[in-house]
């Protein structure tokens, strides 16, 4: 657990260029905060311990503002920038090296128990702060979403969707395509 703890924290050192060494990283990151509260009660609610997962998530949520549901699958390297206000719903996904910045939503429109009510981000996805990507959608590898966007449909790998409704106003081809 610590390694992992570590080695989220040097992502930030990489991606955040306010936080200037891996001691602020560790110490002062709500996101790295976040992340690690929400592992420990993904691995609860993935045993079963659903009320003890819930708990930790919603101690989570008030000493970061961060809300991290526990069902949520979340891959590698997940930045999360400044990050008051972010809600990531149940049956989100998260792909790998994947940013979030202050204020977004992954929510749900509705729909059933045991259903996909909410989105999945794909790889190297940005999402800019207060954006809102809602319903069992899908955020293809490489794209990026403006800032206070609102997402109802799919978005292409290697796209930029911006507006509200979000619409995809770039596609770039993945060979000139560059993560920052």
């Amino acid at each position: 657990m610590i390694k992992r703890i570590i080695k989220d924290a040097k992502v930030i050192l990489v991606k955040d260029p306010a936080t200037k060494s891996l001691i602020q990283a560790l110490l002062f990151s709500p996101g790295l905060k976040a992340i690690v509260y929400y592992r420990i009660a993904h691995s609860l609610h993935k045993r079963g311990w659903i009320n003890l997962a819930m708990f930790i998530s919603q101690h989570a949520r008030r000493k970061t503002g961060i809300e991290i549901h526990p069902g949520a699958t979340i891959g590698e390297d997940l930045f999360i920038d400044h990050g008051m206000g972010i809600v990531i719903g149940e049956t989100t996904i998260i792909g790998d090296n994947v940013t979030l910045f202050h204020g977004v939503t992954l929510g749900g429109i509705g729909g059933h128990k045991n259903q996909v009510r909410h989105p999945k981000i794909h790889d190297n996805v940005v999402v800019g702060a207060g954006a809102k990507i809602l319903g069992p959608i899908s955020i293809g590898i490489n794209s990026k979403i403006g800032a206070n966007a609102v997402v109802l449909k799919d978005v292409p790998p290697y796209s930029t969707a911006v507006g509200i409704p979000a619409k995809v106003v770039g596609n770039s081809k993945k060979e000139n395509f560059k993560i920052v």
